[in-house]
């Protein structure tokens, strides 16, 4: 596990929580080498990383630097999230747009001596980027002469990924930092899980619970590939459930509630994680899919369904907390699923797959998801197949 609970308890200290041994394998270090460059002995990493030892804090600050992250990201107290260890800011909502919810992701610019909070779009009102238009017809739907507005060699420090949370855009900006770019392709599981097995995509992100086992992805992934084919990495932990118009007016508090007349919803695809999620709900609780109203409507994402539940055109979806989160909605939660990126293995030895995994592990990326939609991080980066 990535999350190692320090055991040092029955000496009388408090349990800590430490990432030490997964973000060293990470750098490509082993226990002896980083005990040289930190002064310690072997023995001693690897007691702190079984959670037997803690240690001191030349030691811990020396860890730090060599592993690039902060004592914090090392040793936490259980249940802490990185975002929530830092300081708060006094800030001025920008006047002219509605006011934010607890909760709701702003962005911040100091003008002068005042700090200024404004709350971005959930959906992005400008012209999407490009790097070419398309040159006459489209044969069989699949190919097709495209017009570049620079050489192809600008393309080649890019990933292609493939995925439904809205947070790989995040992921998007901090490995750009980097050097690397993310083309996304917004598809649901199924799709992107397609698009990898058909050899289109270099990443497909994925939350697809498998209903026997109670596991996310891995069950419906080695289906789909052969033994050693793809390895799965843990992106975050995240909160689905049902979406509501602020305040809840419609006083909804379960799946029952969406059997009711007055109650109407919007689905997403066949394929999509959060669709599998509403049918189970719905199984369990023996609602058929032609008692819901709204059912066969469908909206191709967890923002675009969000929207419609903002926008008053439905009453309900079944979304992410950060959906909802992002445009101020209420959240009622009906499952906790592991978010994975699989990557086809003979893709990792790619120069841009280690930037995309390191940036995983980096506090900054971190924090702001954890604070922007409620994500937890701690699995961030952990191989799971």
């Amino acid at each position: 596990m990535y999350i190692v609970r320090n055991r040092t308890a029955k000496n009388g200290l408090a349990a800590i929580e430490n990432n030490l041994a997964a973000l060293r394998q990470r750098r490509g270090l082993s226990a002896s080498s980083l005990a040289r460059i930190v002064g310690t002995s072997r023995q001693s990493i690897y007691a702190m990383e079984a959670g037997n030892y803690l240690p001191n804090t030349a030691v811990a600050l020396r860890l730090a630097q060599v592993l690039d992250v902060s004592v914090e990201e090392l040793f936490t107290l259980p249940g802490t999230r990185q975002f929530e260890r830092t300081r708060p800011e006094h800030a001025v909502i920008l006047p002219e747009s509605s006011a934010p919810r607890p909760g709701q992701p702003v962005q911040l610019c100091r003008v002068g001596k005042l700090l200024f909070a404004s709350t971005p779009p959930p959906i992005p009102w400008y012209l999407p980027p490009s790097d070419a238009i398309i040159a006459g017809t489209v044969s069989d739907g699949r190919r097709a002469n495209v017009r570049a507005y620079q050489p192809e060699t600008g393309f080649r420090n890019r990933i292609l990924v493939a995925g439904c949370d809205p947070a790989i855009s995040i992921l998007a900006r901090h490995v750009q930092l980097a050097g690397v770019e993310l083309v996304i392709a917004h598809r649901n599981s199924s799709q992107a899980l397609s698009l990898l097995k058909q050899r289109c995509i270099h990443v497909a992100g994925t939350h697809l619970r498998d209903e026997s086992s109670g596991g996310s992805n891995i069950a419906v992934i080695t289906r789909m590939f052969s033994t050693n084919s793809v390895a799965v990495i843990s992106f975050a932990v995240w909160d689905e459930g049902l979406l509501t118009a602020s305040g809840n007016p419609k006083g909804i508090r379960g799946v029952e509630d969406l059997a009711r007349k007055d109650v109407a919803i919007v689905n997403r695809e066949p394929g999509a994680g959060s669709r599998a999620l509403l049918d189970s709900q719905l199984a369990r609780a023996g609602i058929g899919a032609k008692r819901v109203r709204g059912y066969n409507g469908l909206a191709s994402g967890h923002l675009p369904a969000a929207w419609q539940v903002q926008a008053g055109m439905v009453d309900c979806c079944v979304a992410t907390r950060a959906a909802a989160r992002a445009f101020g909605l209420g959240f009622i939660s009906l499952a906790s699923e592991r978010y994975d990126l699989a990557i086809r293995r003979s893709h990792l030895d790619m120069p841009q797959i280690p930037v995309l995994l390191d940036t995983l592990s980096r506090a900054g990326f971190r924090r702001e998801l954890e604070g922007t939609g409620g994500y937890d991080m701690r699995t961030a980066g952990t191989r799971m197949l």
